[in-house]
């Protein structure tokens, strides 16, 4: 169901406003209302005809004439949108400020649903009962629209849920009263800066003192600094988090959260100090470690160079002194070999003359009488071999065997005698 304006135009009178008492033009109610004959009234919106009615709950409003223009935003307007602009204006009123309903701007730039004005006419204040959707490019220029007129202005939604301008412009959440003597009441976009617990915290207020306070001065809208946009809240008993970018809230909660947002930022940057200076040590302990570990490093590599080159000297004394020994040893055999074959020359000399003694015929004839001893005494036949040896290692005599398989030694004919002391 849709309702129609609370003000029309008198054509002498000018602007009336059936929320008033005397309708703002010095009129009693009786006057306009059921009169006969009419008093010509239009809409200030769309100029069509009014004539004045009473709800069934006793407000007072003008109605359209039929066949208005159907674009007529001011006969647009929800029962609670109607309501929620009667309480405003009934706010206002009730905090020493004038209160005029669906004001226009000169050039039409923006239509304020209740505007409140000071008493001395040096402050406005417009209250903006928005229930329908808007975007927030929307709500941002219309807000900036009564900002460059000087005009302060407050959003109100009634909807169940916080649309999703309350945190871009001047706004709160009203709920509507249970009961008509209850009161509309204020349950988001209000807050008050808890300084201990460093964070926003969501407040509640009747919307008449809401209106009192802001119309004072009392709350003022305050951006929340970053740091503080996350506002904890239990709603039907759960826990939810919630956004928050804009608040109205009292000047004492605006220099509370200027004043912990310093104190927080003079903490960061102690702890960021003691931070740089921990590093820093950190930084000093580790250079100090690395240098230790370098200084070892180098002590270490110091006394293992000290120590392999005692290890190569000693291992080159050690190679020397073998070469010494194998030196003297190979000078000793050479020596030894030397003399060995000095001796075997002298001696093979020696034997040459010892048999040189002998003519081949005594040869014979001794070889001879050495087979028939071995026969006649001790009946052995012996070889004589038919180029007679004469080893060293029998004096250089010549070696004579028995016949047989065993072959064995039966003597050395004719050893040199001064060669068989050495002979083994």
């Amino acid at each position: 169901m849709r309702f129609m304006p609370f003000t029309a135009l008198h054509p002498d009178l000018g602007r009336l406003d059936a929320t008033l008492p005397n309708l703002g033009g010095g009129l009693d109610w009786s006057q306009v209302h059921k009169v006969r004959p009419r008093v010509p009234l239009v809409c200030p919106e769309c100029a069509w005809n009014l004539h004045p009615k009473v709800s069934r709950y006793g407000v007072r409003f003008f109605c359209h004439d039929p066949g208005r223009p159907p674009s007529c935003e001011m006969s647009n307007e929800s029962w609670e949108h109607h309501m929620l602009k009667l309480e405003m204006a009934a706010a206002i009123r009730a905090a020493g400020w004038y209160a005029t309903l669906e004001v226009p701007a000169e050039d039409g730039s923006w239509r304020a649903d209740v505007m409140a004005s000071s008493v001395d006419g040096a402050h406005r204040m417009a209250g903006e009962a928005q229930l329908s959707p808007i975007t927030l490019d929307d709500i941002a220029a219309r807000t900036d629209r009564y900002v460059d007129d000087g005009i302060r202005v407050c959003w109100v939604s009634s909807h169940e849920r916080p649309p999703q301008w309350i945190s871009t412009v001047p706004a709160v959440r009203v709920c509507p009263p249970g009961e008509r003597e209850q009161s509309w009441i204020v349950d988001d976009g209000l807050a008050g800066f808890d300084f201990a617990a460093g964070r926003w915290v969501f407040r509640e207020a009747p919307l008449s003192e809401f209106v009192r306070w802001a119309l004072h001065g009392q709350l003022v809208p305050v951006l929340s600094l970053p740091r503080y946009r996350r506002v904890d809240r239990v709603v039907d008993g759960k826990q939810w988090r919630f956004r928050r970018s804009l608040w109205w809230t009292s000047l004492q909660s605006v220099d509370d959260q200027e004043k912990h947002e310093a104190m927080r930022q003079r903490q960061e940057a102690a702890k960021a100090e003691r931070e740089a200076r921990q590093k820093k040590r950190e930084e000093q302990e580790q250079a100090r470690k690395a240098e230790e570990a370098e200084r070892q490093r180098k002590q270490r590599e110091e006394e293992s160079r000290v120590h392999w080159e005692k290890v190569h000297r000693q291992w080159a004394e050690e190679a020397a002194h073998r070469a010494r020994e194998r030196a003297q040893e190979d000078a000793r055999l050479a020596q030894e070999q030397a003399e060995r074959e000095e001796r075997e020359r002298q001696a093979l000399a020696t034997a040459r003359t010892w048999w040189g003694q002998l003519s081949p015929q005594q040869r014979t004839e001794l070889f001879t009488a050495v087979t028939e001893y071995a026969w006649r005494e001790s009946n052995l036949r012996v070889e004589i071999p038919e180029k007679p040896t004469t080893p060293s290692e029998y004096a250089y005599g010549v070696p004579v065997y028995a016949l047989g398989k065993q072959r064995p030694l039966y003597g050395v004919v004719r050893p040199c005698p001064s060669l068989v002391a050495s002979s083994p």
